[in-house]
């Protein structure tokens, strides 16, 4: 029995196209700033974003560790989402490298609105840590992929350069926002002083996510990868995944977010199956099982049964992904499979 993989777009193997990339990629020592392939992705995607330089690590959370770092001292606060993946799913990391404290707001479907974080920024006073910094994250995976308002963020902007605020940007599926909407990834990374992307979501790459932003802060960003452990020699062959990834597996990600509509409708036809289809925006579906009584790790169970994996999402929902390794075929099949089961 073939299974059907929708846990996340992280699951995916490189194609043997992107296999002979890696292989044939040119190698040196990163930790010594000589691997080439490396030098090649760091700068090819910081001018697809726009920025002046680039760095090259082993994951998204360490990109976003990293920025915060940079961008802070011990003792700040930094503004985020209480839902957003740096608040929930990277093990209190700020609190421990960085010494920041967060404010986490509550914001519409994943999107902080500016007049939030207008009233949320402090005011100069002895008593209260300074903000200096506001992550966003766009797309918002717990609020199902959805795309960042470009206008909504725009007016964030004016607000933090107003108070001398940084913005970074968690851009992992950045991709994915850029691909649904048409907006350009430079036109969604000027609003922010560092920006950090993920290669091993929907571009289909095995490992490492790529942080930009100015020289003097990736330079300083590099030291603090240092001290993490992240600092790779031969990474180049993982590079060389990254490349080919820019070349191949961005545009098709339209086919992505198609079989996610696919699959949301599919659900949406199971009566006690709650929904909402204005949420898939792009390759994530989440939809809520409490009405069917079951709780998400049973329903899993019997899912997997019959071949389909997915993650519980909350108390009573579940999360589905779609990504390169599944195709039509897999998600009229994975249609069938939940009709069975619920």
């Amino acid at each position: 029995m073939k299974i059907i993989d929708l846990r996340s777009d992280t699951v995916t193997r490189p194609t043997p196209a992107m296999m002979k990339a890696m292989m044939a990629a040119p190698l040196g020592d990163d930790v010594l700033g000589d691997d080439p392939t490396v030098i090649k992705l760091q700068s090819e995607t910081a001018k697809l974003l726009g920025k002046q330089a680039g760095l090259f690590v082993p994951s998204g959370t360490m990109g976003n560790q990293l920025a915060i770092m940079a961008h802070t001292n011990p003792g700040d606060e930094v503004i985020l989402d209480y839902q957003s993946h740096i608040f929930r799913y990277e093990v209190a990391g700020a609190a421990v490298m960085s010494g920041v404290q967060f404010n986490a707001l509550s914001g519409p479907g994943g999107g902080m609105a500016v007049k939030q974080i207008q009233d949320a920024i402090r005011p100069e006073d002895i008593h209260q840590p300074a903000t200096t910094l506001i992550c966003l994250e766009n797309t918002h995976n717990r609020a199902g992929g959805t795309v960042y308002s470009l206008e909504e963020i725009k007016k964030i902007s004016a607000v933090c350069r107003k108070h001398k605020i940084q913005m970074h940007l968690d851009g992992a599926r950045l991709w994915n926002a850029s691909v649904a909407s048409g907006i350009s990834l430079k036109d969604y990374a000027k609003h922010f002083d560092s920006v950090m992307v993920c290669f091993s979501k929907g571009m289909g790459c095995p490992v490492g996510s790529v942080l930009v932003g100015e020289k003097k802060f990736i330079a300083k960003a590099a030291r603090y990868r240092k001290m993490m452990g992240g600092g790779m020699r031969q990474s180049g062959i993982l590079a060389g995944a990254g490349l080919y990834a820019l070349k191949h597996n961005i545009s098709r990600m339209g086919d992505d977010h198609r079989r996610a509509k696919m699959l949301a409708g599919a659900i949406a036809k199971i009566g006690k199956i709650d929904i909402d289809i204005s949420s898939v925006q792009t390759n994530i579906v989440v939809f809520d099982i409490r009405r069917t009584g079951m709780k998400p790790e049973q329903a899993m169970a019997k899912l997997a049964q019959k071949g389909l994996w997915v993650i519980p999402f909350g108390t009573t929902s579940l999360r589905a992904v779609t990504h390169l390794d599944v195709n039509d075929g897999d998600i009229k099949r994975a249609g069938k499979i939940l009709k069975s089961v619920f």
